[in-house]
C-alpha cells in the first residue's frame, strides 16, 4: 500500500538537493576553504 504520490517524492528530492547545495555554497564561501578565494574588489585599489 502506497501512501504518498510520486509528485510529493520529487519535492522533496528537489528540495534535499537545493538544500543541500545551499549548504556547501555556504561552507564554501564562510567556511576553511574560503581562506583560498581572492576578492578582484581589493585588486583594484583606487
Amino acid at each position: 500500500m502506497q501512501t504518498s504520490s510520486p509528485a510529493l517524492s520529487l519535492a522533496v528530492i528537489v528540495l534535499v538537493v537545493l538544500f543541500l547545495l545551499t549548504g556547501f555554497g555556504v561552507y564554501t564561501a564562510f567556511g576553511p576553504p574560503s581562506g583560498g578565494l581572492d576578492d578582484p574588489w581589493d585588486d583594484h585599489e583606487d
